[in-house]
């Protein structure tokens, strides 16, 4: 019987970079100094932790072929704020900043945060420095650590929302990396050197020297308006309330979206329910969460390096086991039984209490910007310097306007009119519940369109489902340019995830509540033809629907042979 061990698997080369960044420096001040248009490999990669990717024009990439023209490259920065909160005065800031030193353009993501895409390296630093004299920030919105903390945006009355609120704050500042952020006041805002401590356990308590092996994202939500997609969250806390008052949360582990082409091994998965926690064990739980993964995550294969794999891999209850020995300290609470049961977009008017008003305004992929008629930014701009409204972003890529006072509804209205923006009530019900990502031209990862094109398939089905009489029946549909799946696409009535080119996956049998995955129903599927098998399937549907009968629910009550018998 042999004897030899087998050797661990190698780092991957990110590991490498990050073991000796000296805390995410790495030369990205050097660099920033040099004349160039863009950084080395290494700080591209350091640069995700201060929030922002270094991208290309993808557009302009046919003029690489003439002499001494190369690639066209940006930076897309991205902002940390968790439950998607901003004031007036930061909003009209980062109007501002985008008109200034990005492309003329914000875009409300579907993590609740706001993207900028288009800044040049030599505009990069001002812009960073412009976004935290608001006092926002981009630490930590992208990278190996912590993401924005999503939670319920709705300004309700309600003592669950508000705790909701508040702990999604306390969470993302508790797992703030410590020397990262002091290498971001020193390197953005120039801040003061400081040599952090020689001990990795001192320097950062929580993520250590190499950080996490991948990302991590945090959700908060109600079983009853499950609007941050939980079981899509590498750590979820499900509020549990009875009477009016929060008992505790149940504590969800192991979402997550992304797949990889040609890797069965990757794959979306929905997160498990591990236990019930008390408020005050939330933060704490968290932290235990982090360094569990910090220590058991993949660091040779980041196809394969998310806590969902941790998940499935060792299955719950060696996770339960493994969470509360060594990193909980405590016997653990089983979960709540606790169903969801319904999503609420927050769209239109609705009564905040006392005589405050929000208005939640669906917007076409997140993107707010000046096109035609349809003048969003200019409006925005307008309401909120006029009524000092202060800002949510939904985890559908919409805002939420809100603290508006009763008298000052009519010129709210009277704005929305000037500058041609739709009410919620006004659009499809597919509309309002369609999002995408940016894919083509700015995101690298993109093998397909995504935001430029979903518009003209919601058009069509629109016009689809008005001849079948099903105008107002709620379908998710939800588009990205990859199959990593930053759109959520694979728990949705209906996923289209760029394939190659002009080609999409279709994926079917998702719902509205976002507790379900849905399957492959077709692979490579031109452009072309994605709404006219959406037709014949709505057509089979409307017919042999059950009452009350969702789309998704129909196409997992059939299943993939019979749906595919239907499309001949």
């Amino acid at each position: 019987m042999s004897t030899e061990l087998t050797a661990p698997p190698k780092p991957s080369p990110v590991e490498g970079i990050k073991d000796t960044s000296n805390y995410l420096k790495g030369d990205i001040l050097a660099e920033l100094a040099q004349d160039t248009d863009h950084f080395t490999e290494q700080s591209k990669q350091l640069i995700k932790f201060h929030g922002t990717y270094q991208q290309e024009d993808r557009d302009a990439r046919k003029n690489r072929a003439k002499p001494g023209v190369g690639k066209a490259y940006m930076m897309m920065l991205r902002l940390r704020m968790p439950g998607g909160l901003m004031t007036a005065a930061q909003y009209l800031a980062l109007d501002e900043i985008c008109e200034k030193y990005a492309n003329g353009t914000l875009r409300f993501t579907t993590r609740q945060s706001v993207q900028l895409h288009g800044v040049l390296k030599g505009n990069l630093k001002a812009t960073i420095a412009g976004i935290n004299e608001t006092l926002l920030s981009t630490i930590s919105a992208c990278g190996d650590v912590n993401r924005n903390v999503m939670s319920c945006p709705a300004p309700l009355a309600d003592a669950a929302r508000k705790q909701m609120q508040d702990l999604a704050l306390q969470v993302a500042d508790h797992l703030t990396p410590v020397a990262g952020k002091q290498s971001y006041i020193e390197m953005w805002l120039n801040g003061k050197s400081v040599t952090p401590p020689t001990d990795p356990d001192v320097a950062e308590p929580i993520y250590g020297k190499l950080y996490l092996p991948r990302k991590f994202k945090v959700g908060f939500a109600l079983p009853n308006d499950n609007c941050i997609d939980i079981y899509a969250q590498c750590l979820g806390f499900l509020a549990i309330v009875e009477n009016g008052r929060t008992l505790g949360y149940n504590m969800l582990v192991g979402g997550g979206m992304g797949t990889t082409n040609g890797k069965p091994e990757t794959f979306p998965h929905l997160a498990k329910s591990v236990c019930f926690l008390t408020p005050d064990e939330v933060v704490f739980a968290s932290e235990a969460v982090i360094k569990l993964f910090r220590d058991h995550g993949n660091r040779a294969d980041r196809k394969r390096a998310r806590i969902k794999y941790v998940m499935h891999d060792w299955g719950v209850e060696k996770f339960r086991e493994v969470f509360a020995r060594d990193y909980f300290g405590k016997t653990l609470l089983e979960p709540k039984v606790a169903p969801i049961t319904a999503v609420d977009l927050h769209l239109g008017w609705q009564a905040q209490g006392g005589d405050k008003w929000f208005l939640g305004i669906s917007v076409e992929n997140g993107r707010v910007k000046d096109d035609g008629v349809y003048r969003l930014r200019s409006a925005l701009r307008a309401i909120v310097a006029k009524v000092g409204c202060n800002i949510r972003v939904t985890a559908q890529q919409d805002v939420l306007l809100c603290d508006i006072a009763t008298k000052d509804r009519p010129a709210v209205d009277s704005l929305l009119n000037e500058y041609g923006v739709p009410r919620a009530e006004n659009l499809s019900m597919v509309q309002k519940w369609s999002m995408a990502c940016p894919a083509i031209p700015t995101c690298p990862l993109a093998i397909s369109e995504s935001e430029r094109f979903l518009p003209g398939v919601v058009d069509q089905l629109e016009t689809e489902l008005a001849a079948l009489g099903l105008s107002d029946q709620p379908i998710s549909l939800r588009m990205t340019g990859c199959p990593n799946g930053c759109a959520r696409p694979y728990n949705s009535d209906i996923g289209v995830v760029g394939r190659s080119g002009e080609k999409y996956t279709l994926f079917v049998g998702g719902r509205i509540e976002a507790d379900r995955l849905s399957f492959e129903l077709q692979d490579m599927v031109p452009k072309d033809q994605l709404v006219p098998r959406l037709r014949t399937l709505m057509h089979h549907y409307k017919a042999d629907r059950h009452p009350s009968e969702g789309f998704g629910d129909y196409c997992t009550r059939l299943g993939k042979p019979a749906l595919l018998s239907l499309l001949g």
